[in-house]
């Protein structure tokens, strides 16, 4: 398959993973609740597993493709166009998002950014969880993620139900960590959001959401190296 397919195919997968979740956050947030968000992203994430899947991988974010790389499947020439393609699928779909806002006479609010302790001061549901544990969950998580991402498509595994797994495993961190992050484990869906929010705590917390769920990514890329040994 040509490099050029599969960013563009990273690319629009990134995209409706960020228009679909965060879209579902933003419009039908209040009535959906946390259950109908996390549904959403791993809805996302389960169609493209197998709309692009057999293109790309369906990676859709780049602690996926840090992971993939740290594992030995990928070049870190890919990786890194992989980071490019997704980053702007995410930002092609926070503008269209942002656009969309505005059409509605909607305020823009947190705009489903991440964040941590003060960034949900007030809000409904969520804890103020510190920088540490912020940082943890989003690692932690992320590492699970991972594991389960590099299980589900080892050749050894049943690959037919490889996006279920991924898709329901998506869906279930978003139900453990919405309350505390927004749920991130996802640098490409952190920067999109964060660039349009209005919530002064959004770009000073991004860091965070890149540096966590990316360490996350690589321990788990050499923790599966394990299984591979005989």
């Amino acid at each position: 398959m040509k490099l050029t397919n599969k960013l563009f195919a990273e690319c629009l997968g990134t995209f409706w993973l960020v228009f679909g979740g965060c879209g579902t956050a933003i419009f039908a947030g209040g009535s959906v609740g946390f259950l109908g968000v996390a549904l959403a992203f791993g809805l996302t994430v389960l169609t493209m597993a197998y709309g692009i899947g057999h293109i790309s991988g369906a990676h859709l974010n780049p602690a996926v493709s840090l992971g993939v790389f740290v594992n030995g499947r990928m070049s870190a020439k890919e990786m890194l166009c992989y980071w490019c393609a997704q980053i702007v699928g995410a930002i092609l779909a926070g503008a269209l998002l942002f656009g969309l806002v505005k059409a509605a006479g909607m305020p823009v609010g947190d705009f489903a950014a991440n964040g941590f302790g003060e960034a949900f001061a007030g809000a409904a549901g969520y804890h103020q969880i510190n920088m540490w544990g912020a940082f943890a969950v989003e690692c932690v998580l992320t590492f699970v993620f991972l594991m389960v991402i590099l299980g589900a498509t080892d050749e050894r595994a049943n690959g037919k139900f490889a996006g279920l797994a991924i898709g329901l495993c998506l869906t279930l961190i978003h139900l453990i960590s919405i309350p505390l992050t927004n749920t991130s484990v996802n640098p490409a869906r952190s920067i999109s959001q964060a660039l349009f929010a209005d919530n002064a705590w959004a770009l000073p917390q991004l860091w965070l959401f890149i540096v966590a769920p990316l360490v996350g990514a690589a321990l788990a890329g050499l923790c599966y190296k394990m299984f591979d040994k005989k």
